[in-house]
Order: structure tokens, then sequence, then C-alpha cells
């Protein structure tokens, strides 16, 4: 049982579906993939400022720069992408979100991206910055950091496959 029926929401996700905004993208031929298209440039946007963080912090790449030099670099890379992708997401979501409610890929990527910001804000961003972290706590918190936005990418990914 999904959490949109666990919580009786479906009545919630319907009205969102047929807003005007969920309307006129499920009927439109170029709509939905021409936003579904910025979308994974955001991804990708986004993919790549993950990556490059997480792999200076597990010492690969970029050696001669610190961690937080490359975190500083990024940073605006990966908040710019995180917009790009909540405006592109919401309306790809206001779309089909009666699909939404019934998808168990939507659940895991909702979970997993909540996880994956209050992670990189809270945990990832402070490690990288302080440059003295133990080596082994940085390649830990770069681990889980690009585990867990795996998910959200796999996740987001594998809801046009179910449901």
């Amino acid at each position: 049982m999904t959490w949109c029926e666990q919580f009786g929401w479906f009545e919630t996700y319907d009205r969102l579906e047929q807003t005007w905004i969920g309307v006129a993208i499920r009927e439109s031929l170029w709509l939905f993939p021409g936003i579904e298209a910025v979308h994974l440039l955001g991804l990708a946007m986004i993919g790549g400022s993950i990556l490059v963080v997480d792999l200076r912090l597990l010492g690969v790449g970029l050696t001669r720069l610190t961690t937080g030099q490359v975190l500083a670099s990024a940073r605006p890379w990966f908040i710019g992408a995180l917009v790009l992708m909540f405006l592109t997401g919401v309306p790809l979501f206001l779309s089909e979100a009666v699909k939404c409610c019934f998808n168990d890929s939507f659940e895991v990527k909702m979970v997993a991206l909540a996880t994956g910001i209050v992670f990189t804000f809270g945990i990832r961003n402070r490690v990288a910055a302080r440059n003295d972290a133990p080596a082994w706590v940085a390649r830990v918190v770069a681990l889980v950091s690009l585990a867990v936005w795996f998910t959200v990418a796999a996740a987001g990914r594998w809801i046009g496959f179910s449901g």
C-alpha cells in the first residue's frame, strides 16, 4: 500500500492532476517530453556536481584542490540544478499525479530526494568544507552520498517503467 493510499491522499492527487497545468501537459504532444528533457539536463547537472565533490572526498581526482575548494565550485551548480529539477519535476508530477499515487518508485524517489537534500546540506557539505576531516569519515560520507543520489536517479527513472 502506497503512502497515497495509506493516508487517503488519492482525492488530493486526483485534484492536482486535474489542474490546468496537469491537463495542459498531459494533453500536449510536446510539453511532457520537453519538460522531461530539461528535467534530465538538471539530473546531469546535479549528478556532476555531486560526483565531483564525492570523488574528491574519496581522494579520486582534483587532488590539487582542497575538498572545500571543490565544494565551493560545485555548490552553485548543485543549487541551480536542484531548483531546475524542482521547477520541472512539479509540472511533470501534476501531469500524472494519480499514476504517482500508486507507484512505489515515486515514493522511493521522494524519500531518497529528501534524504539526499538533508544529507548533502547537513552532513556532506560540512565534511567537505572542513578540509581536515579524517580520510575514513570523508570516504564514508562520499559513499553514502553517492548511494542516496544514485537511488534518487534510479527510482526516478524507474517511475516510467512501473505503475
